[in-house]
């Protein structure tokens, strides 16, 4: 007799609530019907405010027809009632009072609802035929402070930063239009090329400085830029992210694909940001997820009537290849910020084998005795540190240099966390880096000695600018909870794990760490991520060396199926 299916054994986590404010498409290619295409294929629940009934195909736009205010207005208010968003995407709005109308709305439902979605405001103003939705100019200024993030492309760029209110009081006088767009780069000139790179930058800066908030100015329809589609990311500080890399700007940059399968890839970018925000990710990895997801979803798109074609919905980012290139704006790189290049390929020295469980220690007696035990990977993190002259003090040279040796006399793979110049110095395996370190550090230097590089992240966007410097492997964390250091970003979990080890493995030895212990190792054996780093499960157990020999066994026997072995866990 079979047994009895459990119900509970079908049910699946409820999905996260994204709503979009926009217009419909009768044709099926963008507004309304493009987000909420995307909004399923990325597993959350889509719900629509329609502000405006479009009649168009893949050919043309025959009608535009707003909505009510009182139409707009009860359906917001339904919504919010019973199904509250965690994201929220704005598209067409048909007039100035529709502006004015939704930011009423979402004042009053931060006020009276103590609700705070994260809102992106993609400002669409003509479709890909050609056809006009908006007769006038709007002022978008009365949703200042309630959106989050505004997703131009180059048009509504320069419109935006030409006619709106706020505009009255720009100081910069760049504005120059850009040519008659040709396939060959010799028809434009260079000296204007490079003004309209200037402009792009310096309108993207302004409108974020405007609006208070994050700005991602897209290139896709920017053909001056050629063979790559260059999208311009200006930050304001992000919550749970690297301080590193607030108020900074950046270029994203992805090969252009010149299908004409690019109806409503704009609705599609902007309705993914929202989607992976609501999967609580930072912005900056929801904007490069959402990229990639866009020029996967174009690169396999196809045409359903006899004008532009649609984006493919290819699910959760998984393909590094699509993913973007980032490239951080400053006051030096104007002029290289759209050179698209990959950080040069430094030839670090690989792994000689797997980290396996990888302690990381800031004492020599305990670096001694798990290399005693066996450890054949191990990370000496000292809290020493160098004087105000950046001269390192005689105890830090004299730790490394002690640990140094022992890890030559035991055979190890030794990383010193930070301190490169003395692990160069006196030749250690490899060193380990974080996000901020990586880009001061001499790269090239490390390389050239023939050491291994160990690179932290935290997140998709940090893992992927370690990425662009082919470490020897990348550090993703942190994982659970830890009280090792304070850390600006909240604990990642085993299903963001997960996700990044699906993009990296394939390239990189991956290695988790962060509140790693024996408890949970099997949560992290699950991810598939090759290897563990543990800090306090064995720097604050009564006896370190039979702390990690627990842990190095246990690990085989989740990621290898050895027999079990019998240890005991007392200490741990």
């Amino acid at each position: 007799m079979n047994s009895p299916i459990l119900v509970s054994e079908y049910i699946t986590p409820t999905p996260p609530i994204v709503w979009t404010i926009a217009g419909s498409d009768s044709g099926g290619g963008a507004g309304i019907q493009a987000d909420l295409l995307t909004m399923q294929d990325l597993s959350c629940h889509g719900c629509s405010v329609i502000t405006t009934l479009t009649a168009q195909n893949s050919v043309s736009v025959s009608l535009v027809e707003p909505v009510s205010e009182p139409m707009l207005l009860a359906q917001f208010a339904s919504l919010l009632a019973d199904l509250p968003p965690v994201a929220i995407k704005i598209g067409l709005l048909a007039s100035q009072a529709q502006v004015d109308l939704l930011a009423e709305c979402l004042t009053q439902m931060r006020m009276t609802r103590k609700i705070r979605p994260f809102v992106i405001l993609d400002p669409v103003m003509v479709a890909s035929s050609g056809a006009s939705f908006n007769p006038m100019d709007l002022d978008f200024s009365p949703l200042i402070g309630l959106i989050d993030l505004l997703t131009p492309n180059q048009h509504e760029l320069r419109r935006l930063c030409r006619h709106s209110v706020l505009a009255q009081h720009r100081t910069d006088e760049i504005d120059v239009e850009p040519p008659i767009e040709s396939s060959n780069r010799s028809s434009i000139e260079i000296n204007t090329v490079s003004t309209l790179q200037q402009q792009m930058i310096n309108n993207a800066k302004w409108l974020s400085d405007s609006f208070n908030c994050h700005v991602l100015a897209k290139g896709g329809d920017a053909l001056w830029q050629h063979q790559f589609a260059i999208d311009i990311y200006v930050s304001k500080a992000v919550k749970g992210a690297s301080s590193a890399h607030d108020n900074a700007s950046f270029t994203l940059s992805s090969p252009r694909i010149t299908l004409s399968n690019n109806h409503g890839s704009g609705c599609t970018l902007s309705s993914a940001i929202a989607c992976f925000i609501a999967h609580d990710l930072v912005v900056h990895d929801a904007i490069v997820l959402a990229k990639a997801y866009v020029s996967k979803g174009l690169a396999l798109g196809f045409c359903p009537g006899q004008g532009a074609g649609v984006l493919a919905r290819t699910g959760w980012p998984d393909d590094l290849e699509v993913m973007p290139l980032i490239n951080l704006i400053t006051s030096g790189n104007l002029a290289q910020a759209f050179t698209v290049k990959r950080a040069a390929h430094h030839g670090f020295t690989g792994l000689l084998q797997p980290l396996g469980i990888y302690p990381v220690v800031d004492d020599l007696n305990i670096l001694k005795q798990l290399l005693s035990a066996g450890c054949k990977t191990i990370q000496y993190r000292t809290k020493l540190d160098a004087d105000a002259d950046c001269q390192p003090r005689l105890p830090l040279e004299n730790n490394i240099i002690t640990a140094i040796k022992l890890g030559r006399e035991f055979h190890a793979q030794l990383f010193i966390n930070d301190h490169w110049q003395l692990a160069l110095k006196h030749g250690a395996f490899g060193v380990h880096l974080g996000q901020e370190d990586m880009a001061s550090a001499d790269l090239t230097a490390i390389a050239d000695g023939g050491l291994a590089l160990g690179l932290s992240s935290h997140s998709y966007f940090e893992a992927l600018l370690a990425h662009q410097y082919s470490p020897s492997y990348i550090a993703l964390g942190h994982i659970f909870a830890t009280t090792t250091k304070k850390m600006p970003s909240a604990p990642q979990g085993v299903d963001k794990l997960t996700r990044y080890v699906s993009l990296f493995s394939r390239h990189y030895p991956t290695v988790a760490i962060g509140g790693i212990n024996l408890s949970n190792l099997a949560l992290i054996a699950k991810t598939g991520v090759g290897d563990a780093a543990v800090v306090r499960a064995v720097t604050t157990a009564v006896d370190p060396a039979k702390a990690y020999l627990a842990l190095h066994h246990k690990w085989l026997q989740l990621t290898r199926s050895l027999p079990q072995v019998s240890l005991s866990a007392e200490g741990v």
